[in-house]
């Protein structure tokens, strides 16, 4: 018979950094509790701090190309976080990592960025050329290209500005409602070939909401890493001991 662990349980706590938007912090609330309990077996799950954000003044911030504001509302949100006591935060979102990494790169508290949890999976898959979705501002982000260059040795490519256009919409029309439509799904599967006849070896899906239009099942054969399962399983491990968080800088 196997002994039961200590009471109460100790494990890291996670500082979740959410709202942007509640559909996929609902999601990475489920996958979290999901995953930990897999692992701890019983009735055991995460032990999660979350701050959750009106989705309201991330709009108006990303569209707007406010940053600056951005950065003051959102530091004020990790403040947060951190004087609950949590001992690795994750942002929710790939969009918002533009403020959320510099914010965390002067705090002591470790960081866990999407792109280091996506861009370990797409480098272990031996794969150096990969289609980028998402919202606009991170399809036009140079700051995530670079990431994904400097630290993995992956270029993402991006589709045309018109089709940039249409899927940040669905993202922000539907998706962030959890409004999934059949038409929506061809129109990503479509910008999803014209990446790969582009040259892409795979498709990382970098909006949170996006595994729930599209997903591997819809592309077999071609790579799909969606930034959502891989950031938690990042999170998760980081939990359990299997991982340290690296730099945020």
């Amino acid at each position: 018979m196997t002994a039961s662990p200590p009471r109460p349980l100790r494990q890291k706590t996670i500082g979740v950094l959410g709202g942007m938007s509640d559909v996929a912090t609902a999601d990475y609330y489920r996958l979290l509790n999901a995953r930990l309990n897999a692992h701890h077996g019983g009735w055991d799950n995460a032990e999660i701090v979350l701050v959750s954000v009106n989705f309201g003044n991330i709009q108006h911030f990303v569209h707007g190309g406010l940053w600056d504001a951005a950065r003051d509302y959102l530091a004020d949100k990790v403040d947060r976080l951190e004087a609950a006591g949590v001992d690795v935060v994750i942002c929710a979102t790939n969009t918002m990592h533009r403020v959320v990494a510099p914010i965390m790169a002067e705090r002591a508290t470790p960081f866990i960025h999407i792109v280091d949890a996506t861009g370990a999976a797409v480098r272990a898959a031996g794969l150096r050329r990969v289609g980028l979705l998402g919202t606009a501002a991170t399809m036009r982000s140079a700051d995530m290209a670079q990431r994904y260059a400097e630290r993995f040795g992956v270029e993402v490519v991006v589709p045309p500005e018109a089709d940039i256009v249409a899927v940040d919409r669905v993202v922000f029309d539907e998706l962030v409602r959890r409004d999934i439509r059949p038409e929506s799904k061809a129109e990503y599967l479509r910008v999803v070939e014209a990446l790969r006849a582009a040259g892409a070896e795979g498709v990382i899906l970098g909006c949170t909401e996006i595994f729930l239009l599209i997903g591997q099942e819809d592309l077999p054969g071609f790579p799909v890493f969606d930034t959502t399962a891989l950031h938690v399983e990042a999170a998760v491990a980081h939990v359990v001991g299997g991982l340290e968080a690296p730099p945020a800088g």
